[in-house]
């Protein structure tokens, strides 16, 4: 059965555009769009200042303003605010600034386009601009501050794991559960060209031979853990500190996990249209809720207990416990995490079975 679905496996060269280079291109874009390219630029943001009844405190607040390293201003001098808000309309610029329009106790203006309002950008530049205007308070009555922030940031792994690592790792455990997750399609194009009819004539076991399905497309999913990790290395920069026990634990059950799980979407797809819906569903479900991209605590609160239960969200710890955080095995929540996963797949492996075994041969096709 191995021999065969390797055959199989080596005949279709669509295999190796969805489960190598489909996974490398998608890592690329995705570590290009949500980690940059791995240089630690600093975050810049174009305002300008509208300037309505030029006074003392407004000039005094200008000339402050051009000292803010993280904002470029389109205009060195100030504008009108009927030219200003234009600019934030057409998203020109990121923020009008209107300064006051008297001197002595009054208001700052911030004027940015609505559709960008809940924007990091947005975000950042307000609170940039609170807390200018809290140092500009306390410089006016002549006081200083008495407390100050000093942030610093700590983390289980080494000290050079940074969020490229984090992502890169995110990155690996989506396509090794997307290439099980659509892997079992040729089941479904099996069936409809009468072959599974045939097979099931035969003294083969339906369990034997989605079996040694999973265990060549574990195979595959090796390579794509190398290729994925060189890319993420020496193209975006990641930093790796390997525990190869913790690694093989979490590479082995998740993967025969997501293909336990195609092989059941293939017993109850009659089509591979049928059969692509669900898979599809599946991995957007888990895509975004399973912290392949950002922490699952950043999740509204109500959804947060909705990744516990999904499986993508352990294999995921699993994978960076075993790449980046180098914890070992000796963890329980790796092995509550793998015996998560491992249930997931038991189910889904023996629900396909009992489904191929519970069809007669004429409705095998």
């Amino acid at each position: 059965m191995f021999t065969a679905q390797l055959k199989m496996m080596f005949r279709e060269k669509q295999v190796w555009f969805w489960n190598i280079f489909f996974p490398i291109i998608l890592m690329v874009l995705f570590m290009i769009i949500f980690g940059g390219n791995g240089s630690s630029s600093t975050f810049k943001a174009t305002i300008a200042v509208a300037d309505p009844v030029p006074n003392a405190s407004s000039g005094m607040l200008l000339s402050q303003l051009g000292q803010i390293p993280v904002f470029e201003m389109k205009e060195e001098n100030p504008i009108t605010l009927e030219q200003g808000r234009e600019w934030v309309e057409n998203k020109d610029i990121d923020a009008l600034i209107v300064l006051p329009e008297t001197e002595g106790v009054s208001e700052v203006g911030l004027i940015v386009n609505r559709e960008r309002e809940g924007s990091a950008t947005t975000q950042a530049i307000s609170g940039i601009l609170e807390r200018f205007i809290q140092q500009a308070n306390l410089a006016a009555v002549g006081a200083t501050a008495t407390y100050t922030i000093s942030m610093d940031s700590i983390t289980s792994a080494s000290e050079d794991t940074n969020y490229q690592d984090f992502l890169m790792t995110g990155m690996i455990g989506l396509s090794l559960a997307q290439g099980g997750l659509f892997g079992m399609v040729d089941l479904v194009d099996m069936r409809k060209r009468g072959l599974l009819k045939r097979l099931r004539m035969t003294p083969a076991k339906m369990g034997l031979f989605g079996l040694a399905g999973m265990i060549v497309r574990l195979m595959l999913g090796i390579i794509q853990v190398v290729i994925l990790g060189l890319i993420g290395v020496f193209a975006f920069g990641a930093n790796l500190h390997i525990n190869f026990a913790s690694l093989a634990v979490a590479f082995f059950i998740g993967s025969l996990v997501f293909n336990a799980m195609g092989y059941l979407f293939s017993s109850f797809s009659k089509t591979m249209e049928a059969y692509m819906g669900v898979a599809n569903i599946s991995s957007m479900l888990m895509m975004f809720l399973s912290g392949v991209f950002f922490p699952l605590e950043s999740l509204p609160e109500w959804l947060q207990p909705v990744p516990k239960m999904l499986p993508l969200t352990y294999f995921v710890d699993g994978l960076r416990d075993g790449l980046i955080y180098a914890n070992g095995v000796m963890s329980s929540s790796f092995w509550l995490g793998m015996g998560i996963m491992a249930m997931w797949g038991v189910v889904c492996f023996l629900l396909g079975s009992q489904i191929y075994r519970s069809k007669s041969i004429a409705a095998t096709r």
